[in-house]
C-alpha cells in the first residue's frame, strides 16, 4: 500500500513540483491550498506525512501544526515544515509548534527524498507501537472480565480520573496519562491468581505479598507504551498512601505522582459504591464519610477536597456515570 502525503502550500508551482516528485516516487499525494483547507483534508483522509508549508494566508503553518499535535488523533502523524533558506526564526517557532522536521526551499532531491523516507520509517514505527498499546489495552479488559464485581471498573475510572485531573488543572498531557492511567491502573493483575482475585474472604500474608507485585508487574507491561514515560508512574505508585503507608516503595506526600494520588481517590471511591465480593455497594453518604475519615492519611488532602467539591457541586455526577457505563463497552 502507497504511503499518503499530504503537501499545504499556498503556492501552485511548489504543489506542482512536489506532487510530481513524490508521484514518480510511488507515493499517493493530497493537496492543499492552504491551512483551513488542511485541517479539513487530515480529517477526511489521514496521511502518513504532511508537508507542511511555514507562510499561508488567514491560518499558517505553525497554528496548523500545534492544531493537529494537541489533537490525540493527529498528533503522531509527522509534520515536515518547508521554509526559507536558514530561516531561524521559523524552524525556531516550528519546534515549539510541535513540528518533527523542517525542509529548506529551494528543494535538493536527494535531501527530499532521503527526509521523507526517514519520517516514513518513524510513521510505521509508531504504528507498530499504536498496534501494541491496543493489545494492551485489551488486556486491560481481560484482567477486568476475570472478576464479574470490577465490571465497568475501568470505564467508571477514565471518567472519575478525568474529571478531577481537568478540575486539579493538569495540563492536557498530563490529563491524558491520568486517563491512561485509570484504564490501566489494574493490568498488573494479569500477573496474579484469579482464585486470589476472586476471594470473598481476607488474603493470606502469602496472598497479599502476591496481589502487592500487580503495580510493578503493570509498570512492566506499558513499558513499550509511546507514554510509558507519562503513565508508568502512575500504574507502579497507586496504592501509595499520603501518609506513607502504601506500597510498593512507601512512597508519602508529595513524593507519589499526582496522577496517582487521583487515582487513588477516584479507584477507593469507586471500589467503595460498586459490589464486592465481600460485601454489597455503600451508598454514597457512607463512602464520602470514609474518604473523609482517611483525609491526609491515605488520600492527598487537598485532591481529596476537590474531588468532594466536584461531587457536592453537581459538576461530577456518579449516578449518571455509573449509569452511562452500562451501556459503554469502549474502553
Amino acid at each position: 500500500m502507497f504511503a499518503k502525503i499530504l503537501v499545504v502550500d499556498d503556492e501552485p508551482s511548489i504543489v506542482d513540483v512536489l506532487t510530481r516528485f513524490l508521484t514518480r516516487e510511488g507515493y499517493s499525494v493530497v493537496t492543499a491550498a492552504n491551512g483551513r483547507e488542511a485541517l479539513e483534508r487530515v480529517q477526511q483522509e489521514p496521511p502518513d506525512l504532511i508537508l507542511l508549508d511555514v507562510t499561508m494566508p488567514e491560518l499558517d503553518g505553525f497554528s496548523v501544526c500545534q492544531r493537529l499535535k494537541e489533537d490525540e488523533r493527529t498528533a503522531l502523524i509527522p509534520i515536515t515544515m518547508l521554509t526559507g533558506l536558514d530561516d531561524r526564526e521559523h524552524r525556531t517557532r516550528g519546534i515549539e509548534s510541535g513540528a518533527d522536521d523542517f525542509l529548506t526551499k529551494p528543494f535538493e532531491q536527494s535531501i527530499l527524498r532521503a527526509r521523507i523516507r526517514s519520517q516514513l520509517r518513524l510513521k510505521r514505527l509508531t504504528d507498530q507501537l499504536e498496534h501494541t498499546e491496543k493489545v494492551i489495552f485489551m488486556l486491560a479488559a481481560a484482567v477486568e472480565a476475570k472478576d464479574a464485581y470490577t465490571e465497568g471498573h475501568l470505564r467508571r475510572l477514565r471518567a472519575y480520573s478525568e474529571h478531577l485531573a481537568l478540575a486539579y488543572g493538569l495540563a492536557p498531557s498530563e490529563v491524558r496519562a491520568v486517563r491512561y492511567g485509570g484504564i490501566l491502573h489494574d493490568i498488573g493483575k494479569i500477573g496474579v491468581d484469579e482464585a486470589i482475585i476472586r476471594k470473598p474472604g481476607p488474603l493470606t500474608p502469602e496472598e497479599t505479598a502476591q496481589m502487592r507485585r500487580h503495580p510493578e508487574i503493570g509498570a512492566q507491561i506499558i513499558s513499550q507504551m509511546r507514554f510509558a514515560r507519562d503513565v508508568q508512574p502512575i500504574i507502579l505508585a497507586h496504592h501509595e498512601y499520603w501518609d506513607g503507608s502504601g506500597y510498593p516503595r512507601g512512597l508519602k506526600d508529595e513524593e507519589i505522582p499526582v496522577g496517582a494520588r487521583i487515582i487513588t481517590i477516584v479507584d477507593a471511591y469507586d471500589a467503595m459504591t460498586t459490589d464486592r465480593p465481600y460485601r454489597a455497594a455503600l451508598s454514597d453518604d457512607e463512602a464520602i464519610r470514609r474518604l473523609k475519615a482517611a483525609r491526609g492519611t491515605q488520600f492527598d488532602p487537598d485532591m481529596l477536597d476537590v474531588f468532594l467539591d466536584l461531587i457536592a457541586s453537581g459538576q461530577l455526577q456518579p449516578e449518571r456515570i455509573r449509569a452511562e457505563v452500562l451501556h459503554d463497552g469502549e474502553l
